[in-house]
This record gives structure tokens, C-alpha cells and sequence, in this order.
């Protein structure tokens, strides 16, 4: 007797509220240098062959120009560069192309899962302060079976005949729309475009495994609490047929563009904090915890991710994004 289980076929991810482009290519180049983040992601430590998702990702703008006159990277004393003046005389973005490289890594137990794509995004003022941004990504994914990993009953499965490493290798595109502001954001998303069929054997199988589009909606509102300080409560919605609708609520509270602390709520998941240093005007670095409430709790001993970033041709000396959050 054989069971169908159906789940999540895309990485989750906690901390994307600092890489919004890792699940939507329309942010491809929002900023005005080139950003990269370097992430690893070790979920529900303590539970054997548990998910394992490692990234790289990069991308920058191709003609974008920024009406601001001086750097901001000096920080005196007593006062924010971030603070209400400059969201004040915050202007939407001049039209501009952005184009990006996603690279990620996802095991979990014999299966894994080497996706790579090339993203691009248009960048269009609206308003005096409002930007929009359509972006695309395309790429492959390479899906792997380990079946050193399997064991059955029998010597040999009937779907796997053959040893070693089994792959199949994938097309895979995304695409969104990302409507921002100095004082919100909203965006739309999908990844794993196009369904695909797969199954690690050329014999017939009679229910063969199927890769099935996600998709994202994301908003976020600033609230400037005074000179120092501001808050920024976030939501994302996550839809994959069959699956139920989740939401993630997200709180993130900064202390100028230097730290920030944050808490995230996952349902039918759990909880998880966060905590993240601006150490430079090149270089920042991001934690989360994350608690399960699931069945798994009282095996797991929670998820671990950390998230590194640079920023490189940072020309206006920024110590914190303007436009991701």
C-alpha cells in the first residue's frame, strides 16, 4: 500500500524580508549598487536528513540615476541619516534595468534540488514617489535522487533501477510585479512557472510526481516612530495547490540604518525571531530563529538561518537599503 504525500516543493525561507528578490525578480536592481547575499538555512536541527538550503545571489542596475547630491555613510553623532528628512525627500525611482543571478542549493534526505537562473526587471517612476518594477527570471533546475539514501523492503525498487546519483535536469522561470515607496511596498509573485512532470525512471509510473507553480503576495508598511527608530509590520501570502493558504506575519523595528530586531509568525508552522547588524557601509549580516509548533517540536531543536550581505559600487556610501527593507 503506498501513500501520496503532497508538500511544499520550493524552499521556505525566514529572513526574506531582507532579500525580497529571492522570491520575486522584479526587485532585479532596485538599489543603487550591486547587491549580493549569501545565505544558509538549516531547518529543524536534531531531525535526521532535514532540509538544508544554501544561496548566492546578485544582481544590480544598468543605467540608474539618483537625484541625491551627498553620501550618507558618515554617521554623526546625534544624528540619523535615515532619519525623517530623508524619507521626506525620498523620490521615485528614474527608469532603469536591473538583471540579477539567483544560485541555490535544497536537500532534504536522498532528494536535492541545483537551481539557477538569470533575472531582469524594468524600473519605472509613477509617481513622485512611487516606482514600479516588472521583473522575469529563467533558468534550470537540476533535481536529484540519491539512492544510497532509499531503503526498502526488497532489494530492488520498481521506480528506481539503476544506482548512484539519478538527475533530471529542468526548464524553470518566474516573473512579478513590485510596486514600492518610501512608506510601503506590495508585490506579486510566481516561481515554478510552468507544471512539469518528473520521475527518476523512462518505465510508466502510475502517479508520477509533478512540479506545480508557487505563488507570493507581499506587503509592507514604514512607520516612523521618531528620529531614531521605525517599524515595519509586513505580510506574505503564499498559495501552492494543493496546499492550504499560509501567511507569514512579519514585525521588523530598526534603530537608525544601524540594527534591527524583528519576530515573524508562520501559520501552521510556528514562530521565529530575528536580529541583523548594518556593520558597514559594505557589509551587513542578519540571524533567525526559528521554533516549530508542529509535531516536530519535540524532536527538532528549531531552525537556524543566517543571511551575509555586501554591498559593492555602494557610490551614495549607503549603510541600508532604500528601497528593500
Amino acid at each position: 500500500m503506498g501513500t501520496l504525500l503532497r508538500a511544499q516543493q520550493k524552499p521556505e525561507y525566514t529572513q526574506y524580508i531582507l532579500n525580497n528578490y529571492i522570491l520575486n525578480p522584479a526587485l532585479t536592481g532596485i538599489e543603487n549598487y550591486t547587491d549580493v547575499k549569501i545565505s544558509h538555512r538549516h531547518q529543524w536541527v536534531g531531525v535526521q536528513d532535514a532540509p538544508i538550503t544554501t544561496y548566492l545571489t546578485i544582481h544590480g542596475p544598468i543605467g540608474k540615476k539618483d537625484d541625491r547630491e551627498n553620501i550618507t555613510s558618515f554617521h554623526k553623532p546625534g544624528f540619523n541619516p535615515r532619519g525623517k528628512d530623508y524619507w521626506d525627500d525620498y523620490s521615485s525611482a528614474k527608469p532603469h534595468h536591473g538583471i540579477g543571478l539567483q544560485v541555490l542549493d535544497d536537500r532534504t534526505g536522498p532528494l536535492s534540488r541545483f537551481s539557477a537562473y538569470l533575472t531582469y526587471a524594468y524600473h519605472l517612476g509613477i509617481t513622485t514617489r512611487t516606482s514600479l518594477a516588472l521583473g522575469f527570471g529563467a533558468g534550470i533546475s537540476q533535481l536529484g535522487l540519491d539512492r544510497s539514501k532509499l531503503f526498502f523492503d526488497v532489494p530492488v525498487d520498481p521506480v528506481v533501477y539503476s544506482s548512484g546519483q539519478l538527475n533530471k535536469i529542468k526548464p524553470d522561470f518566474n516573473a512579478g510585479v513590485w510596486l514600492y515607496s518610501a512608506d510601503y511596498f506590495v508585490g506579486v509573485s510566481a516561481q515554478q512557472i510552468i507544471p512539469e512532470k518528473i520521475a527518476f525512471t523512462d518505465r510508466v509510473a502510475p502517479n508520477p510526481g509533478k512540479l506545480v507553480p508557487h505563488f507570493f503576495g507581499q506587503a509592507g508598511y514604514r512607520i516612523l516612530l521618531d528620529e531614531d527608530y521605525n517599524l515595519i509590520p509586513s505580510v506574505m501570502v503564499k498559495y501552492v495547490d494543493p496546499l492550504p493558504v499560509q501567511i507569514d506575519f512579519n514585525t521588523k523595528l530598526q534603530y537608525q540604518d544601524l540594527l534591527w530586531v524583528g519576530a515573524s509568525m508562520r501559520t501552521y508552522d510556528g514562530f521565529a525571531a530575528m536580529v541583523g547588524l548594518n556593520v558597514s557601509n559594505t557589509f551587513n549580516i542578519g540571524y533567525s530563529y526559528d521554533l516549530t509548533t508542529s509535531r516536530l517540536n519535540t524532536i527538532s531543536k528549531g531552525t537556524h538561518e543566517i543571511v551575509i550581505g555586501f554591498l559593492i559600487g555602494n557610490k551614495y556610501g549607503d549603510w541600508c537599503p532604500k528601497n528593500v527593507w
